[in-house]
């Protein structure tokens, strides 16, 4: 659509092409560093069909292995959590250690007599970290993540350093959308929609002077601000500008095939599109800010009070009209329900793509193909779709 066919966005045949050859064989947003910051500390995250634990050892280090008991496969940790000491599969209670050596298994002596535990060491993953962030990947043996990033990094923020924000956990949000994971993607890349679907959300930014294009296979995209929307908008937040950020150009890159980034003056944030189903995936947007010293804290309780009152009429109007809503988010995962659903219609076409501002969703498709083609060798080049000198 253009590219891509209509079932690659409904056909369970095409979801499990795209497990294997795309979720399955590259690098996978698993967390922040701050999700595993002390000893005993797991993230587990879904790489296609292979579902992946990242743990922090008693010796500071990270390791990733594939979430499977070497006894029977079961899966040994669940989501996330803190200050593990072992890991202990629920069937069997079958032991690991957390460098994943195989420690104790109940009844040894009697039921495995000849058990060689050297020999059954949970299966390893590669896991990396980049700018604040935590990857993995599920070949042990697969490129470095700086060579799969194809220079991406020249082409987004270079005064952001996200290690040294602070999350804030009650701006975290989760959506469950009911369409397919690459209409969130494209949705996200179309410049097109940005004047008009948002004309009420994001109107301080100049979307008609905005540059876009790829680095390998990620997209890249940068805009400047209108100033005093801006300013307007950023001096009634109750949080601070981010020390050393002094460009107001906005950046909204995406990392293939499914992590988005923003930053801005004022915020740096994940957009974490993970699918579920042909026609359904959940979107996770995690914020991190300036930490703010006591005083400033103190000095921004006006404008936390109007956000906080500003935030109980927002949800009051997200339980009506998305439309309505003045939440760009709630507006974009309407308008890719709505295309989810004429997709299953008889007088469903595809109509025109534009020129220039949907170009990048054209290529976005095209990459897509060649990943589940076995072609991925073709995306190692930069792309300019359209670009400005600010």
């Amino acid at each position: 659509m253009p590219v891509l066919p209509v079932e690659a966005y409904t056909s369970q045949e095409w979801y499990n092409l795209e497990m294997e050859h795309i979720f399955g064989n590259t690098w996978q947003f698993a967390g922040l560093i701050e999700d595993v910051a002390n000893p005993g500390d797991f993230v587990t995250v879904q790489c296609g069909s292979q579902n992946i634990m990242v743990v922090k050892g008693k010796d500071q280090r990270l390791r990733a292995f594939h979430n499977i008991c070497r006894h029977k496969g079961t899966q040994l940790l669940r989501s996330a959590g803190k200050a593990k000491t072992a890991i202990t599969c629920p069937y069997h209670a079958w032991t690991y250690s957390l460098q994943g050596e195989l420690q104790s298994v109940p009844d040894e002596e009697k039921q495995f007599p000849n058990l060689d535990k050297k020999k059954f060491c949970l299966h390893k993953a590669q896991v990396e970290t980049w700018r604040g962030m935590v990857f993995v990947h599920p070949d042990p043996k697969a490129e470095p993540l700086h060579e799969f990033l194809c220079g991406f990094e020249n082409y987004i923020s270079p005064y952001h350093k996200p290690e040294e924000l602070q999350e804030l956990t009650a701006f975290k949000q989760e959506h469950v959308i009911h369409a397919n994971w690459k209409l969130v993607a494209e949705n996200y890349m179309d410049v097109y929609h940005l004047n008009h679907l948002h004309s009420k959300t994001l109107f301080m930014f100049n979307h008609d002077k905005a540059s876009f294009g790829y680095a390998g296979p990620h997209y890249t995209f940068v805009e400047p601000v209108h100033e005093k929307d801006y300013e307007k908008r950023i001096n009634n937040q109750p949080i601070s500008k981010i020390k050393g950020v002094d460009s107001t150009l906005v950046y909204v890159p995406m990392i293939f095939p499914n992590i988005g980034l923003a930053e801005s003056q004022t915020n740096w944030s994940t957009f974490h599109i993970i699918p579920l189903a042909p026609n359904k995936c959940k979107v996770v947007l995690r914020t991190k800010v300036q930490p703010m010293s006591t005083s400033e804290t103190i000095k921004n309780i006006p404008k936390f009070i109007r956000s906080y009152f500003g935030f109980l009429q927002l949800q009051k109007l997200k339980d009506g009209d998305p439309m309505e809503s003045y939440d760009f988010v709630l507006e974009d995962n309407y308008a890719c329900e709505q295309q989810q659903k004429a997709l299953q219609s008889k007088m469903f076409s595809v109509g025109a793509s534009a020129e220039v501002t949907e170009a990048q969703c054209r290529q976005y498709q095209q990459i897509i193909k060649d990943f589940v083609e076995g072609n991925r060798h073709l995306h190692k080049e930069r792309i300019v779709m359209r670009e400005f000198q600010y």
